[in-house]
């Protein structure tokens, strides 16, 4: 195939950067810019100014910021105590206890930021200890909290989905709303595994938590209530077709400024560290993002994805065995790259691909997210893993064993994605325009 030159080149460039520590926007850039000096006779200086102010431009881009900075925003309150206090007397009488709120407290925060990192660290700094002092395993609460913190990914606002709106030129906003219905049956494959587990092993026996009557419930309950509207806000202006996704996140950004206000935990101090926080994740997105639109435009001129495409259809794959040759190849560099490294990276010859293969975009959307969330609990480069390492100090063998029984739920969620694929489609499809 005339095709494997390119490839070797292109790999062996980026394999190259990568390895030496290059930041991954930079390495996209100078794989991209080794493909034009060699394979096309245009100006490699011109043409990436050019593809990077387009790349950078995009309007639709300006939510990524706006909804990492509620995320950060968020971060910064009481949020994560609150949360717990609204939602343990729910959870405590289900089987398997208030091991829930890892599960529920990661859904509500994956539903205001869109950051799995966000998520593991605001909840898992208020469940860990509480579930520790209960009594409750130590192994499952690692595994579940990891395992719920990637909901975060898909539960909008998610970045994740964002940048493959952006790279496929999918509606941002029947992105966010295709991920709705299998971030809660994830949710839920989550807590029944819970329920199942608590019921089989020997070493879950948790203290009982004290009896509380209804009206003691609902009175903790009003903890949830700021939170639950600002979800509603953001969430239900983009289903009634009230608001974009970039004007439901400068919606988000208002009221988280005002909850945190409420607080009283906003101090120019955490203001300005949620800036800073926001710029600095914005920053590197952008920069991934631009190199990869480099690095489609000079895979392009090689016309290496019209052939990688070509030649997958003709080896005359099903659609159920290309979706499992993508999940495999997902998880195997969702072993060595971040989530929206994996996305932007391969979209340009990926994308031809389904779409000449007749997969819905929007859906795949949601099958890639499910995939990317696999890879932040696969060591040796699982975000989540990083991120309770430095939490609870276990060795990452020991938290990437705790996460198991998660990722087979997720292998379990995309074979349910491909059985019932109206999971992602039925609301984008019933929103209001």
């Amino acid at each position: 195939m005339e095709a494997i030159a390119p490839i070797v080149i292109f790999l062996f460039v980026l394999f190259l950067l990568l390895g030496t520590g290059v930041w991954v926007g930079l390495a996209l850039l100078g794989v991209a810019y080794v493909g034009m000096e060699l394979f096309t006779s245009r100006p490699a200086g011109d043409a990436m100014i050019t593809v990077i102010w387009a790349a950078s431009s995009s309007w639709t881009l300006t939510a990524l910021p706006l909804f990492i900075w509620m995320g950060e925003i968020l971060y910064r309150t009481r949020l994560s105590q609150d949360m717990f206090r609204g939602l343990a007397p729910w959870m405590g009488g289900l089987p398997g206890g208030l091991m829930h709120t890892n599960v529920a407290g990661c859904t509500v925060f994956a539903a205001v930021s869109g950051s799995s990192a966000a998520t593991l660290t605001t909840v898992g700094k208020m469940t860990i200890p509480e579930l520790r002092k209960r009594g409750y395993p130590e192994k499952t609460i690692i595994g579940t909290l990891a395992g719920s913190a990637t909901l975060g990914l898909m539960i909008p606002p998610s970045l994740t989905l964002i940048v493959y709106g952006v790279t496929t030129n999918e509606s941002i906003t029947r992105l966010f709303m295709a991920g709705v219905i299998p971030g809660l049956v994830l949710a839920a494959l989550f807590m029944g595994y819970i329920a199942v587990y608590s019921k089989v092993s020997k070493d879950y026996n948790p203290k009982p938590e004290p009896v509380m009557s209804l009206a003691e419930k609902l009175k903790n309950s009003r903890f949830l209530l700021p939170v639950m509207a600002l979800i509603v806000v953001v969430i239900g202006s983009m289903y009634a077709g009230l608001a974009t996704a970039t004007e439901a996140a400068a919606l988000g950004v208002i009221g988280s400024l005002l909850l945190a206000l409420a607080q009283r935990s906003l101090t120019w101090k955490s203001f300005g560290e949620s800036l800073m926080g926001a710029t600095r994740t914005s920053a590197m997105v952008a920069l991934i993002l631009a190199g990869a639109a480099f690095l489609s435009l000079s895979m392009g001129f090689t016309g290496l994805p019209r052939a990688l495409a070509g030649w997958i259809g003709g080896m005359e794959l099903s659609k159920f065995q290309l979706l499992l040759a993508l999940l495999v190849f997902y998880i195997v560099i969702g072993c060595f790259l971040d989530g929206i490294s994996s996305v932007v990276l391969t979209m340009a010859v990926v994308e031809p691909m389904i779409r000449q293969a007749g997969i819905d975009v929007l859906w795949f959307g949601i099958f890639i997210v499910v995939v990317v969330e696999m890879a932040q609990i696969t060591p040796p480069i699982g975000f989540n893993l990083f991120v309770l390492q430095g939490m609870t100090n276990h060795p990452m063998s020991y938290i990437a064993r705790a996460a198991l029984p998660m990722f087979c739920i997720m292998v379990a969620m995309v074979m349910l994605l491909i059985a019932f694929p109206d999971l992602a489609t039925w609301l984008p499809m019933n929103m209001a325009d």
